[in-house]
Protein backbone atom coordinates (compact mmCIF):
# COMPACT_ATOMS: atom_id res chain seq x y z
CA UNK A 1 0.00 0.00 0.00
CA UNK A 2 1.58 3.47 -0.65
CA UNK A 3 2.04 5.97 1.60
CA UNK A 4 0.40 8.15 1.72
CA UNK A 5 1.14 12.22 1.18
CA UNK A 6 -0.07 15.50 2.61
CA UNK A 7 3.08 17.96 1.09
CA UNK A 8 1.70 19.66 -1.42
CA UNK A 9 -2.49 18.87 -0.50
CA UNK A 10 -4.28 21.98 1.32
CA UNK A 11 -5.44 20.89 4.63
CA UNK A 12 -8.95 22.30 5.76
CA UNK A 13 -8.77 20.82 9.12
CA UNK A 14 -8.86 24.25 10.74
CA UNK A 15 -11.67 25.19 9.55
CA UNK A 16 -13.75 22.08 9.55
CA UNK A 17 -16.13 21.52 12.40
CA UNK A 18 -15.73 17.76 14.08
CA UNK A 19 -18.71 16.04 11.77
CA UNK A 20 -20.51 13.17 13.02
CA UNK A 21 -20.41 14.03 16.94
CA UNK A 22 -23.79 14.82 17.50
CA UNK A 23 -27.06 12.53 17.24
CA UNK A 24 -30.91 13.64 18.24
CA UNK A 25 -30.38 13.33 21.86
CA UNK A 26 -27.33 15.61 21.79
CA UNK A 27 -29.29 18.34 20.02
CA UNK A 28 -32.10 18.38 21.83
CA UNK A 29 -30.12 18.92 25.29
CA UNK A 30 -28.48 22.15 23.94
CA UNK A 31 -31.50 23.28 22.62
CA UNK A 32 -33.62 23.07 25.98
CA UNK A 33 -30.44 23.96 27.89
CA UNK A 34 -30.68 27.41 26.12
CA UNK A 35 -34.15 27.28 26.99
CA UNK A 36 -33.33 26.74 31.12
CA UNK A 37 -36.95 25.36 31.79
CA UNK A 38 -36.35 25.62 35.48
CA UNK A 39 -35.10 29.33 35.45
CA UNK A 40 -38.34 30.69 33.14
CA UNK A 41 -40.56 29.01 35.45
CA UNK A 42 -39.14 30.38 38.46
CA UNK A 43 -38.32 33.72 37.24
CA UNK A 44 -40.36 34.32 33.59
CA UNK A 45 -43.47 33.04 34.67
CA UNK A 46 -43.61 34.71 38.09
CA UNK A 47 -42.47 37.99 36.67
CA UNK A 48 -45.44 37.89 34.00
CA UNK A 49 -47.71 37.16 36.60
CA UNK A 50 -46.46 39.41 39.10
CA UNK A 51 -45.15 42.75 37.22
CA UNK A 52 -47.63 42.44 34.11
CA UNK A 53 -50.29 41.18 36.10
CA UNK A 54 -51.74 39.38 33.28
CA UNK A 55 -53.09 35.53 34.16
CA UNK A 56 -52.94 33.98 30.68
CA UNK A 57 -49.55 33.42 30.82
CA UNK A 58 -50.07 29.21 30.41
CA UNK A 59 -52.17 30.03 26.76
CA UNK A 60 -49.71 32.35 25.71
CA UNK A 61 -46.62 29.45 25.80
CA UNK A 62 -49.58 27.47 23.56
CA UNK A 63 -49.77 30.61 21.33
CA UNK A 64 -46.58 30.83 20.29
CA UNK A 65 -45.32 27.45 20.78
CA UNK A 66 -47.89 27.31 17.55
CA UNK A 67 -46.57 30.17 15.59
CA UNK A 68 -42.95 28.74 15.82
CA UNK A 69 -44.19 25.20 14.91
CA UNK A 70 -45.58 27.25 11.60
CA UNK A 71 -41.76 29.17 11.37
CA UNK A 72 -40.55 25.59 11.52
CA UNK A 73 -42.20 23.97 8.86
CA UNK A 74 -40.08 26.07 6.46
CA UNK A 75 -36.98 26.60 8.77
CA UNK A 76 -36.52 22.84 8.53
CA UNK A 77 -37.35 22.37 4.83
CA UNK A 78 -34.43 25.09 4.20
CA UNK A 79 -32.39 22.99 6.88
CA UNK A 80 -32.21 20.00 4.11
CA UNK A 81 -30.64 22.48 1.92
CA UNK A 82 -28.31 24.58 3.37
CA UNK A 83 -25.99 22.91 5.65
CA UNK A 84 -23.87 26.09 8.02
CA UNK A 85 -23.66 26.76 11.81
CA UNK A 86 -24.30 30.44 10.97
CA UNK A 87 -28.10 29.40 10.89
CA UNK A 88 -29.44 32.50 10.66
CA UNK A 89 -26.81 34.53 9.08
CA UNK A 90 -26.91 31.99 6.26
CA UNK A 91 -30.67 31.33 5.54
CA UNK A 92 -31.02 35.62 5.18
CA UNK A 93 -27.68 35.59 3.03
CA UNK A 94 -29.71 32.36 0.36
CA UNK A 95 -33.09 34.03 0.79
CA UNK A 96 -32.72 37.73 1.06
CA UNK A 97 -28.74 38.55 -0.40
CA UNK A 98 -25.43 38.51 1.19
CA UNK A 99 -25.67 42.33 2.48
CA UNK A 100 -28.79 41.25 4.29
CA UNK A 101 -27.21 38.23 5.36
CA UNK A 102 -24.70 40.25 7.20
CA UNK A 103 -26.52 42.38 8.56
CA UNK A 104 -28.67 39.38 10.02
CA UNK A 105 -25.27 38.06 11.42
CA UNK A 106 -24.29 41.64 13.53
CA UNK A 107 -27.76 40.90 15.01
CA UNK A 108 -26.84 37.27 15.73
CA UNK A 109 -23.33 38.28 17.21
CA UNK A 110 -25.14 41.16 19.62
CA UNK A 111 -28.14 39.03 20.40
CA UNK A 112 -26.50 35.79 21.67
CA UNK A 113 -23.82 37.83 23.05
CA UNK A 114 -26.30 39.22 25.13
CA UNK A 115 -28.33 35.96 25.72
CA UNK A 116 -24.66 34.84 27.31
CA UNK A 117 -23.66 37.14 29.24
CA UNK A 118 -26.16 38.35 30.38
CA UNK A 119 -26.57 35.35 32.12
CA UNK A 120 -23.31 35.82 34.51
CA UNK A 121 -25.54 38.58 36.59
CA UNK A 122 -27.88 35.88 37.84
CA UNK A 123 -25.68 32.98 38.94
CA UNK A 124 -24.75 34.98 42.03
CA UNK A 125 -28.24 34.82 43.11
CA UNK A 126 -28.81 31.33 42.20
CA UNK A 127 -25.87 30.38 43.82
CA UNK A 128 -27.00 32.29 46.97
CA UNK A 129 -29.59 30.01 48.98
CA UNK A 130 -27.06 26.85 48.08
CA UNK A 131 -23.92 28.06 49.24
CA UNK A 132 -25.73 30.03 52.28
CA UNK A 133 -26.74 26.09 53.06
CA UNK A 134 -23.44 24.87 52.54
CA UNK A 135 -21.56 27.01 53.92
CA UNK A 136 -23.20 29.27 55.74
CA UNK A 137 -22.39 32.42 53.97
CA UNK A 138 -21.56 33.16 49.73
CA UNK A 139 -19.07 35.50 48.34
CA UNK A 140 -20.01 38.24 45.86
CA UNK A 141 -21.77 37.65 43.31
CA UNK A 142 -18.64 38.88 40.97
CA UNK A 143 -16.53 35.72 42.73
CA UNK A 144 -19.30 33.27 41.25
CA UNK A 145 -19.68 34.48 38.29
CA UNK A 146 -15.97 34.22 37.72
CA UNK A 147 -16.18 30.60 38.59
CA UNK A 148 -18.36 29.82 36.28
CA UNK A 149 -17.05 32.00 33.59
CA UNK A 150 -13.68 29.80 34.12
CA UNK A 151 -15.82 26.75 33.34
CA UNK A 152 -17.50 27.55 30.59
CA UNK A 153 -14.84 28.70 28.84
CA UNK A 154 -13.22 25.29 29.48
CA UNK A 155 -15.81 23.50 28.08
CA UNK A 156 -15.94 25.54 25.33
CA UNK A 157 -12.60 24.39 24.21
CA UNK A 158 -13.47 20.63 24.64
CA UNK A 159 -15.62 18.38 22.12
CA UNK A 160 -19.22 19.33 21.59
CA UNK A 161 -20.28 15.96 21.91
CA UNK A 162 -18.58 16.40 26.04
CA UNK A 163 -20.72 19.61 26.34
CA UNK A 164 -23.81 17.36 25.06
CA UNK A 165 -23.01 14.78 28.24
CA UNK A 166 -22.69 17.47 30.41
CA UNK A 167 -26.14 19.69 29.62
CA UNK A 168 -27.67 15.76 29.02
CA UNK A 169 -26.85 15.09 32.99
CA UNK A 170 -27.98 19.21 33.96
CA UNK A 171 -31.12 18.51 32.01
CA UNK A 172 -32.68 15.92 32.48
CA UNK A 173 -32.44 16.54 36.63
CA UNK A 174 -33.48 19.59 36.21
CA UNK A 175 -36.90 18.70 34.05
CA UNK A 176 -37.61 15.91 36.62
CA UNK A 177 -37.35 18.73 39.39
CA UNK A 178 -39.75 20.94 37.20
CA UNK A 179 -42.47 18.65 36.93
CA UNK A 180 -42.08 17.27 40.87
CA UNK A 181 -42.56 20.64 41.86
CA UNK A 182 -45.99 20.87 39.49
CA UNK A 183 -47.55 17.48 40.81
CA UNK A 184 -46.63 18.95 43.99
CA UNK A 185 -48.48 22.25 42.99
CA UNK A 186 -51.25 20.55 41.10
CA UNK A 187 -52.03 17.71 44.07
CA UNK A 188 -52.51 20.76 46.51
CA UNK A 189 -55.48 23.31 44.58
CA UNK A 190 -56.02 26.31 46.34
CA UNK A 191 -59.23 25.82 48.09
CA UNK A 192 -59.55 22.62 47.07
CA UNK A 193 -60.27 23.33 43.73
CA UNK A 194 -58.22 22.98 40.16
CA UNK A 195 -59.11 25.62 37.80
CA UNK A 196 -58.58 25.88 34.19
CA UNK A 197 -59.15 29.55 34.19
CA UNK A 198 -55.65 30.52 33.21
CA UNK A 199 -56.09 28.87 29.62
CA UNK A 200 -59.09 31.47 28.95
CA UNK A 201 -58.52 33.69 26.20
CA UNK A 202 -60.43 36.40 28.39
CA UNK A 203 -57.22 36.47 30.77
CA UNK A 204 -54.75 36.76 27.95
CA UNK A 205 -56.11 39.53 25.41
CA UNK A 206 -56.13 42.00 28.00
CA UNK A 207 -54.11 45.07 28.75
CA UNK A 208 -50.17 43.89 29.09
CA UNK A 209 -51.07 40.94 26.23
CA UNK A 210 -47.89 42.30 24.16
CA UNK A 211 -45.20 41.98 27.10
CA UNK A 212 -47.03 38.88 27.64
CA UNK A 213 -46.04 37.25 24.63
CA UNK A 214 -42.70 38.44 24.25
CA UNK A 215 -41.92 37.01 27.66
CA UNK A 216 -43.14 34.11 26.55
CA UNK A 217 -40.81 33.98 23.13
CA UNK A 218 -38.07 34.27 25.79
CA UNK A 219 -38.92 31.48 27.09
CA UNK A 220 -38.37 29.31 23.73
CA UNK A 221 -35.51 31.07 22.86
CA UNK A 222 -32.68 28.65 21.94
CA UNK A 223 -35.33 25.75 19.93
CA UNK A 224 -33.52 27.55 16.87
CA UNK A 225 -30.02 26.76 17.70
CA UNK A 226 -30.39 23.07 16.51
CA UNK A 227 -29.58 24.39 12.30
CA UNK A 228 -26.33 25.65 14.18
CA UNK A 229 -25.15 22.33 15.16
CA UNK A 230 -26.34 20.58 11.91
CA UNK A 231 -22.74 20.45 10.35
CA UNK A 232 -21.32 18.37 13.93
CA UNK A 233 -25.05 16.55 13.93
CA UNK A 234 -24.48 12.53 12.52
CA UNK A 235 -27.28 12.84 9.83
CA UNK A 236 -28.82 16.79 10.21
CA UNK A 237 -31.02 16.22 7.33
CA UNK A 238 -32.98 14.25 10.03
CA UNK A 239 -31.69 15.42 13.50
CA UNK A 240 -32.34 19.08 12.75
CA UNK A 241 -36.23 18.63 12.21
CA UNK A 242 -37.03 15.82 14.59
CA UNK A 243 -34.66 18.32 16.97
CA UNK A 244 -36.69 21.27 16.44
CA UNK A 245 -40.35 20.22 16.26
CA UNK A 246 -39.46 18.10 19.67
CA UNK A 247 -38.01 20.75 21.00
CA UNK A 248 -40.86 23.58 20.63
CA UNK A 249 -43.56 20.28 21.48
CA UNK A 250 -41.23 19.36 25.25
CA UNK A 251 -40.73 23.13 26.19
CA UNK A 252 -44.66 24.19 25.45
CA UNK A 253 -45.78 21.68 27.29
CA UNK A 254 -43.21 22.21 30.07
CA UNK A 255 -43.97 26.04 30.05
CA UNK A 256 -47.64 25.85 29.97
CA UNK A 257 -47.99 22.83 32.50
CA UNK A 258 -45.74 24.87 35.36
CA UNK A 259 -47.60 27.75 34.79
CA UNK A 260 -51.10 26.82 34.98
CA UNK A 261 -50.59 24.62 38.23
CA UNK A 262 -48.95 27.40 39.92
CA UNK A 263 -52.01 29.00 39.25
CA UNK A 264 -53.56 26.17 40.85
CA UNK A 265 -51.70 26.12 43.93
CA UNK A 266 -51.99 29.57 44.97
CA UNK A 267 -55.48 30.28 42.97
CA UNK A 268 -56.78 32.21 40.12
CA UNK A 269 -57.23 35.56 42.42
CA UNK A 270 -54.20 35.38 44.10
CA UNK A 271 -51.69 34.31 41.50
CA UNK A 272 -50.63 37.93 41.01
CA UNK A 273 -50.73 39.39 44.33
CA UNK A 274 -47.86 36.04 45.24
CA UNK A 275 -45.94 36.58 42.56
CA UNK A 276 -45.45 40.07 42.84
CA UNK A 277 -44.56 39.74 46.63
CA UNK A 278 -42.03 36.43 46.30
CA UNK A 279 -41.23 37.08 43.16
CA UNK A 280 -38.32 33.90 42.16
CA UNK A 281 -39.03 32.41 45.79
CA UNK A 282 -42.63 31.30 44.83
CA UNK A 283 -41.93 28.18 43.44
CA UNK A 284 -39.42 27.52 45.77
CA UNK A 285 -42.13 28.28 48.75
CA UNK A 286 -44.65 26.30 47.06
CA UNK A 287 -42.15 23.15 46.69
CA UNK A 288 -41.20 24.09 50.73
CA UNK A 289 -45.07 23.78 51.57
CA UNK A 290 -46.15 21.01 49.41
CA UNK A 291 -43.07 18.69 49.42
CA UNK A 292 -40.40 19.61 52.21
CA UNK A 293 -37.35 21.38 52.65
CA UNK A 294 -35.18 18.35 50.82
CA UNK A 295 -37.33 19.08 47.48
CA UNK A 296 -36.52 22.64 47.89
CA UNK A 297 -32.78 22.19 48.41
CA UNK A 298 -32.94 19.99 45.51
CA UNK A 299 -34.19 22.47 43.35
CA UNK A 300 -31.97 25.24 44.35
CA UNK A 301 -29.04 23.31 43.69
CA UNK A 302 -31.11 22.91 39.81
CA UNK A 303 -32.21 26.39 39.51
CA UNK A 304 -28.46 27.01 39.98
CA UNK A 305 -27.28 23.97 37.20
CA UNK A 306 -29.86 25.28 34.98
CA UNK A 307 -28.40 28.88 34.77
CA UNK A 308 -24.76 27.36 34.15
CA UNK A 309 -26.26 24.84 31.67
CA UNK A 310 -27.73 27.85 29.46
CA UNK A 311 -24.93 29.69 29.73
CA UNK A 312 -23.06 26.71 28.18
CA UNK A 313 -25.43 26.19 25.52
CA UNK A 314 -25.43 30.30 24.37
CA UNK A 315 -21.64 30.02 23.90
CA UNK A 316 -21.50 27.12 22.24
CA UNK A 317 -23.89 28.57 19.91
CA UNK A 318 -22.52 32.34 19.78
CA UNK A 319 -19.26 30.37 19.30
CA UNK A 320 -20.35 28.60 16.30
CA UNK A 321 -21.69 31.69 14.79
CA UNK A 322 -18.53 33.88 15.23
CA UNK A 323 -16.78 30.45 13.73
CA UNK A 324 -18.72 30.59 10.79
CA UNK A 325 -18.62 34.15 9.83
CA UNK A 326 -14.43 33.66 10.34
CA UNK A 327 -14.35 30.57 8.15
CA UNK A 328 -15.87 33.07 5.54
CA UNK A 329 -13.52 35.79 6.11
CA UNK A 330 -16.37 38.16 7.05
CA UNK A 331 -14.88 38.35 10.26
CA UNK A 332 -10.97 37.66 10.51
CA UNK A 333 -9.89 34.21 9.32
CA UNK A 334 -8.37 33.64 12.85
CA UNK A 335 -12.38 33.16 14.51
CA UNK A 336 -12.79 30.39 11.53
CA UNK A 337 -10.22 27.67 12.91
CA UNK A 338 -11.23 25.04 14.68
CA UNK A 339 -8.63 22.85 17.09
CA UNK A 340 -7.62 20.02 15.28
CA UNK A 341 -7.62 17.55 18.19
CA UNK A 342 -11.26 18.35 20.26
CA UNK A 343 -12.89 20.42 16.55
CA UNK A 344 -13.87 22.84 18.66
CA UNK A 345 -14.00 26.65 16.92
CA UNK A 346 -10.98 27.59 19.19
CA UNK A 347 -10.75 31.01 18.37
CA UNK A 348 -14.39 31.84 18.79
CA UNK A 349 -15.27 30.49 21.77
CA UNK A 350 -12.13 32.79 23.87
CA UNK A 351 -13.68 35.34 22.28
CA UNK A 352 -16.52 34.96 23.37
CA UNK A 353 -14.65 33.95 26.67
CA UNK A 354 -13.35 37.22 27.02
CA UNK A 355 -16.31 39.35 26.73
CA UNK A 356 -17.60 37.82 29.24
CA UNK A 357 -14.64 37.99 31.37
CA UNK A 358 -15.12 42.27 30.58
CA UNK A 359 -18.91 42.34 31.44
CA UNK A 360 -18.57 40.74 34.81
CA UNK A 361 -15.55 43.22 35.62
CA UNK A 362 -16.90 46.04 34.46
CA UNK A 363 -20.63 45.63 36.31
CA UNK A 364 -18.57 44.31 39.35
CA UNK A 365 -16.14 47.74 39.31
CA UNK A 366 -18.45 49.98 38.56
CA UNK A 367 -21.45 47.99 41.48
CA UNK A 368 -24.19 47.88 38.64
CA UNK A 369 -26.98 45.87 39.64
CA UNK A 370 -26.14 42.09 38.12
CA UNK A 371 -30.00 41.21 38.07
CA UNK A 372 -31.77 43.90 37.18
CA UNK A 373 -29.04 46.11 34.94
CA UNK A 374 -27.03 42.57 33.43
CA UNK A 375 -29.18 39.74 33.48
CA UNK A 376 -32.77 41.67 33.18
CA UNK A 377 -32.15 44.16 31.00
CA UNK A 378 -29.42 42.86 28.78
CA UNK A 379 -30.97 39.06 28.73
CA UNK A 380 -34.53 40.65 27.65
CA UNK A 381 -32.52 42.85 25.09
CA UNK A 382 -30.63 39.65 23.75
CA UNK A 383 -33.98 37.97 23.41
CA UNK A 384 -35.39 40.54 21.57
CA UNK A 385 -32.86 40.22 18.94
CA UNK A 386 -33.36 36.62 18.54
CA UNK A 387 -37.25 37.32 18.14
CA UNK A 388 -36.24 39.80 14.97
CA UNK A 389 -33.93 37.26 13.33
CA UNK A 390 -36.43 34.67 13.59
CA UNK A 391 -39.01 36.98 11.84
CA UNK A 392 -36.53 38.27 9.36
CA UNK A 393 -35.65 34.26 8.36
CA UNK A 394 -39.18 33.53 7.92
CA UNK A 395 -39.64 36.28 5.10
CA UNK A 396 -35.61 34.56 3.94
CA UNK A 397 -37.37 30.87 3.76
CA UNK A 398 -40.48 32.89 1.80
CA UNK A 399 -37.73 34.14 -0.65
CA UNK A 400 -35.60 31.47 -1.18
CA UNK A 401 -38.38 28.84 -1.76
CA UNK A 402 -39.93 31.23 -4.25
CA UNK A 403 -36.68 31.24 -6.41
CA UNK A 404 -35.58 27.65 -6.24
CA UNK A 405 -39.12 25.13 -5.87
CA UNK A 406 -37.10 23.04 -3.81
CA UNK A 407 -39.28 20.31 -4.42
CA UNK A 408 -41.05 21.56 -1.50
CA UNK A 409 -44.78 22.15 -1.45
CA UNK A 410 -46.97 25.17 -1.20
CA UNK A 411 -47.39 24.43 2.30
CA UNK A 412 -43.85 24.03 3.57
CA UNK A 413 -42.81 26.57 0.79
CA UNK A 414 -45.22 29.59 1.38
CA UNK A 415 -48.26 29.32 3.42
CA UNK A 416 -46.82 27.77 6.76
CA UNK A 417 -43.96 30.55 6.99
CA UNK A 418 -46.24 33.32 5.52
CA UNK A 419 -48.58 32.57 8.64
CA UNK A 420 -45.81 32.32 10.78
CA UNK A 421 -44.15 35.90 8.94
CA UNK A 422 -47.34 37.64 10.16
CA UNK A 423 -47.87 36.41 12.96
CA UNK A 424 -44.03 37.23 13.86
CA UNK A 425 -44.41 40.99 12.71
CA UNK A 426 -47.48 41.32 15.06
CA UNK A 427 -45.37 40.53 17.99
CA UNK A 428 -42.45 42.39 17.67
CA UNK A 429 -44.89 45.72 17.39
CA UNK A 430 -46.06 44.60 20.60
CA UNK A 431 -42.99 44.22 21.66
CA UNK A 432 -41.51 47.51 20.81
CA UNK A 433 -44.95 48.90 21.90
CA UNK A 434 -44.38 47.55 25.10
CA UNK A 435 -41.00 47.65 25.94
CA UNK A 436 -40.98 49.71 28.88
CA UNK A 437 -43.11 47.58 30.26
CA UNK A 438 -40.42 44.53 29.47
CA UNK A 439 -37.69 46.55 31.19
CA UNK A 440 -39.45 47.68 34.25
CA UNK A 441 -38.36 51.10 33.27
CA UNK A 442 -40.19 54.57 32.97
CA UNK A 443 -41.81 55.09 29.48
CA UNK A 444 -39.56 58.08 28.54
CA UNK A 445 -36.59 55.95 29.71
CA UNK A 446 -33.47 56.42 27.02
CA UNK A 447 -33.48 52.79 27.26
CA UNK A 448 -37.11 51.97 26.27
CA UNK A 449 -35.23 52.87 22.43
CA UNK A 450 -31.73 52.93 22.64
CA UNK A 451 -31.75 49.05 22.93
CA UNK A 452 -33.82 47.68 20.82
CA UNK A 453 -32.15 50.70 18.96
CA UNK A 454 -28.95 49.01 18.91
CA UNK A 455 -30.35 46.47 16.56
CA UNK A 456 -31.28 48.03 13.18
CA UNK A 457 -27.66 50.32 13.72
CA UNK A 458 -26.02 47.01 13.74
CA UNK A 459 -28.06 45.52 10.48
CA UNK A 460 -27.20 48.58 8.83
CA UNK A 461 -23.56 48.52 9.69
CA UNK A 462 -23.37 44.55 8.76
CA UNK A 463 -25.29 45.48 5.25
CA UNK A 464 -22.67 48.22 4.41
CA UNK A 465 -19.51 45.70 5.63
CA UNK A 466 -20.84 43.47 2.93
CA UNK A 467 -20.95 46.23 0.42
CA UNK A 468 -17.63 47.15 0.69
CA UNK A 469 -16.56 43.34 0.95
CA UNK A 470 -18.70 43.39 -2.57
CA UNK A 471 -16.76 46.33 -3.91
CA UNK A 472 -13.32 45.63 -2.36
CA UNK A 473 -12.64 41.83 -1.75
CA UNK A 474 -15.33 40.31 -4.51
CA UNK A 475 -13.68 36.64 -3.38
CA UNK A 476 -14.71 36.81 0.10
CA UNK A 477 -18.22 38.21 -0.90
CA UNK A 478 -18.91 35.31 -3.01
CA UNK A 479 -17.99 32.71 -0.18
CA UNK A 480 -20.95 34.64 2.59
CA UNK A 481 -23.38 31.86 2.76
CA UNK A 482 -21.67 28.86 1.71
CA UNK A 483 -21.04 27.32 4.87
CA UNK A 484 -18.42 24.36 4.85
CA UNK A 485 -18.07 25.01 1.09
CA UNK A 486 -16.37 28.09 1.69
CA UNK A 487 -13.19 26.43 2.93
CA UNK A 488 -12.69 24.61 0.08
CA UNK A 489 -13.62 27.38 -2.43
CA UNK A 490 -10.42 28.89 -0.63
CA UNK A 491 -8.28 26.17 -1.35
CA UNK A 492 -9.23 26.25 -4.75
CA UNK A 493 -9.27 29.82 -5.91
CA UNK A 494 -10.01 28.86 -9.62
CA UNK A 495 -13.30 26.95 -8.77
CA UNK A 496 -16.09 29.17 -8.94
CA UNK A 497 -17.20 30.41 -5.70
CA UNK A 498 -20.40 30.11 -5.20
CA UNK A 499 -22.86 28.06 -7.60
CA UNK A 500 -25.74 30.74 -7.38
CA UNK A 501 -25.94 34.49 -8.69
CA UNK A 502 -24.36 36.70 -6.80
CA UNK A 503 -26.20 39.37 -5.48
Amino acid sequence: MPPTSTVDRPSNVSEALARGRLGIPSVIFFVLSAAAPLTVVAGVVTTGYGVIGVTGIPLAFLLIAAVLALFSVGYVAMSRRVENAGAFYAYVSRGLGRPAGVGAAWVALIAYNALQVGLYGTIGVAAEPVLDRLFGGHPHWAVVALVAWALVGLLGLLRVDLNGMVLAALLVAEIVVVVVFDLGQLGNPANGEVSFASFSPDNLFVTGVGAVLVLAVLGFVGFESAVVFSEESKDPKRTVPLATYLSVAIIAGLYALSSWTMTVAVGQDQIVAEAGEQSVGLIFNLAAAHLGDTAVTIGQVLFLTSVLAAMISFHNTTARYTFALGRERVLPAVFGQTSARTGAPRAASVAQSVLGLLVILLYAVNGWDPVVQLFFWVGTTGGFGVLLLIATTSVAVIAYFARSGGGENLWRRAIAPGLATIALFVIIWLAVSNFANLLGVAPDSTLRWALPAAYPVAALLGIGWALLLRSNRPDTYARIGLGAASAAAAVKPEAPAAAEVTR
